[in-house]
């Protein structure tokens, strides 16, 4: 035990020795701020505001706010402007009122669980080169709805594995779509050191459909390194 907790306190020691000496030249580097020519990445942390939309035949649908979770790979090309990919998903609960144009079939409710994912390509244009700034983003890219209702029969199969035995699976086909969007927003971002740094926004993403554009509201907050 004694090993243990002694190899642990030396590789801490270690890290941030090394952590500290790569701050230490990233400053030397740049005295006007630590992000220009450097890529990063992060994680999120999503909360996507519900909504509720309805048309002139009756039919709604209702959403409920949710929580979500990302990455981010980007590109600082100077120390205001960031180009990057983003994807988000979100699996929020929602429930549907469809209301036939036949007027002898009954309307039907539906209520289950939506899966949302997004990709997105963003444009980010800090106002200062200090360690923290506010910023305003923009970007275009495209995402995935999917009802997790069944389109039809279910599709499977199973075979023998010499490892893990008798395996079976079943997988079917849903009502979903791939369509465009795009988003906005603004924000702050915090570079704690030449390494670590977080960001804080709120931006909406608008979804075009055949039928209509979703707009969904999110705030998020990032946590992630520089390299």
């Amino acid at each position: 035990m004694l090993r243990r907790i002694a190899l642990i306190a030396l590789l801490s020691i270690t890290s941030f020795s090394v952590l500290a000496q790569y701050d230490h030249a990233r400053k030397k580097r740049s005295a006007a701020g630590s992000r220009d020519t450097r890529f990063e990445t992060s994680v999120i942390l999503a909360y996507q505001n519900g909504f509720d939309e309805s048309s002139e035949g009756g039919s709604a649908l209702d959403v409920d706010s949710t929580i979500g979770w990302g990455i981010s790979i980007g590109w600082n090309w100077t120390a205001k402007w960031n180009l990057a990919y983003r994807f988000v998903s979100t699996s929020p609960n929602y429930f549907a009122t469809i209301v036939p144009e036949d007027p002898d079939v009954l309307p039907q409710s539906i209520e289950h669980k939506l899966s949302k994912v997004s990709h997105q390509l963003n444009v980010t244009y800090n106002f200062r080169e200090a360690a923290f700034t506010p910023f305003v983003l923009a970007g275009i890219g495209w995402t995935k709805l999917d009802s997790n209702i069944p389109t039809g029969g279910v599709d499977g199969g199973c075979w023998w594995d010499p490892w893990w035995g008798y395996i079976c699976f079943a997988d079917w086909k849903t009502f979903d779509t791939t369509d465009f969007s795009y988003n906005l927003g603004l924000g702050f971002r915090w570079d704690i050191n030449n390494a670590i740094f977080t960001k804080a926004a709120y931006s909406r993403e608008f979804l075009k459909l055949d039928n209509g554009t979703f707009n969904f509201d999110m705030a998020t907050l990032e946590v992630g390194l520089m390299f």
